[in-house]
């Protein structure tokens, strides 16, 4: 009754559904990991902000790699602005989605080392090869409050480092590649400038990170595993069709093979039935 079940057709499809549990199985577990990662970040970033800043020497120095754990940590500097040594970033936007710079400026401590401070947005330039208008920072001795960040690379951010950019432009914000352009000791990672804030509309300070927001992963994750279910039970569906449908084949076929023969009984009958009496013969 079920050998069609070992024909090339169903063996492939069998094979297919076979493939496709766990590998949406998978899926699924892949999208929950997203989800709870997600919460963990939005966790983390809610605490550090909401965290007491602390100097900005306390938790890095030249050459250290800042650890997640203090993504986003409120710390303060105070120093003096080097705008000899500023740079743009390329390619940034703002919070409407507009493209242009961010403003990266040297904040010089009072031990002569240099943590670097991204100021916030302003917009590209009318030649991509000039640099922008950049309104100056506050002069003299400052103190900022900003979030710390650790330095971009190519394999976290997935931004290209090009090479051949125009002066002071550069793609990624890194201590260690600041250090060689500024010739100075620069504290790993780098500060996003949270005040005091600018004495005009720009630079834009950058806007806090979106730590409400968990995203839709775990409804991607319950659709996977919906997914899942729902193969074998297609599979069922299909084989039991396949089955009524070979019944009802066979059923005709059946009554197709019965049918000539109580047609050509039917024809005997009537002709034996039809046939005319003959006449008495006479003496």
């Amino acid at each position: 009754m079920y050998r069609f079940l070992l024909t090339r057709q169903w063996v492939c499809l069998t094979l297919i559904g076979l493939v496709l549990i766990p590998a949406m199985i998978e899926l699924g577990f892949w999208q929950f990991h997203r989800h709870e990662r997600r919460v963990e970040q939005n966790a983390l970033i809610a605490r550090n902000l909401d965290a007491k800043p602390v100097p900005v020497t306390e938790l890095t120095s030249p050459g250290h790699r800042v650890p997640r754990s203090d993504y986003w940590r409120g710390v303060v500097a105070t120093g003096t602005f080097d705008t000899a040594g500023e740079v743009v970033v390329r390619r940034r936007t703002d919070s409407d989605e507009r493209v242009g710079y961010h403003v990266l400026t040297p904040l010089v401590l009072g031990d002569g080392r240099v943590v670097m401070v991204n100021r916030g947005w302003v917009p590209s330039a009318t030649d991509p090869t000039a640099f922008p208008e950049v309104p100056a920072p506050p002069r003299g001795e400052v103190t900022v409050t900003g979030r710390l960040k650790a330095d971009e690379t190519t394999k976290a951010s997935g931004i290209k480092d090009l090479a051949g950019l125009p002066p002071r432009q550069v793609m990624l914000i890194n201590s260690e590649q600041q250090a060689k352009l500024l010739g100075r000791e620069v504290l790993g990672g780098y500060l996003e400038l949270t005040g005091p804030e600018p004495a005009g509309n720009l630079p834009k300070p950058v806007h806090s990170p979106d730590h409400d927001s968990i995203g839709a992963h775990m409804a991607y994750a319950i659709q996977w595993w919906l997914f899942t279910t729902a193969v074998p039970i297609g599979w069922v569906i299909l084989v039991r069709r396949e089955l009524r449908d070979r019944r009802e084949a066979a059923a005709k076929e059946a009554a197709g093979a019965a049918e000539p023969a109580g047609s050509t009984d039917t024809e005997a009958t009537g002709a034996t039935g039809t046939e005319e009496p003959k006449e008495p013969a006479t003496a």
